[in-house]
């Protein structure tokens, strides 16, 4: 066959030219690609973790919420009050907390206490199976959400004691970091607090604080 006269092939320049376009785009796509993939992982990621510790938080809110004024007797035989924690106790937050759900019909009341403590970045929530503990009762422990660097409560003595500036921001400079009984006076009590105030910081998501109004009791 004969050429038509003016008809003529791609140069081997022509041709790598076209792959080198081709090969370009082709990583350019992928590279965007790759980082929608990555940005929606990213998302998908970020979005599970605010639901763990919007549950977490629902969890932590329904104990204090539902605080009983039921003193209890801890494993050495010391009555211990209805609320403790902070920096001196020996977890940070401890309740005894009403509406103990009780579905199996057990031989139990439905007033639980609850334990709030971190260690070595992962929050624990804890319970013991009756009030009045013994030597031999071991606290139900469970981790409730890794990856949390800073666990701290504070307390509010009472109504009196809460101040708020102009601006609608309250002032801390009364609350307690605290809130434990007063080992010289073991015979006075320790009421709970009007108001507990959690802050937790999160890798990755900063600091996450709420403020929860005892129930008066």
């Amino acid at each position: 066959m004969v050429s038509k006269p003016g008809a003529r092939g791609f140069t081997l320049v022509e041709v790598l030219v076209a792959m080198a376009i081709t090969a370009l785009v082709a990583v350019v796509s992928y590279s965007a690609l790759s980082a929608a993939l990555a940005s929606a992982e990213r998302l998908r990621v970020s979005a599970q973790r605010a639901q763990e510790i919007g549950q977490v938080m629902a969890m932590l809110s329904r104990d204090i919420r539902q605080t009983a004024s039921r003193t209890v007797i801890d494993e050495f035989g010391q009555r211990t009050p209805a609320v403790m924690g902070g920096e001196l106790a020996r977890d940070m937050l401890t309740v005894t907390r009403a509406g103990w759900h009780n579905s199996t019909g057990a031989p139990r009341g439905t007033l639980q206490r609850v334990d709030w403590w971190l260690e070595e970045e992962t929050l624990w929530r804890g319970y013991f199976p009756v009030l009045d503990i013994t030597p031999g009762t071991e606290r139900i422990e469970t981790a409730v959400l890794d990856g949390v660097e800073r666990f701290e409560v504070r307390f509010l003595p009472n109504v009196a004691a809460l101040e708020i500036n102009r601006d609608d921001v309250i002032d801390r400079r009364n609350w307690e970091d605290s809130w434990v009984a007063d080992l010289s006076q073991p015979d006075q009590g320790l009421p709970p607090p009007a108001a507990v105030e959690v802050t937790m910081e999160v890798s990755g998501l900063g600091e996450v604080t709420r403020l929860y109004v005892l129930p008066a009791i």
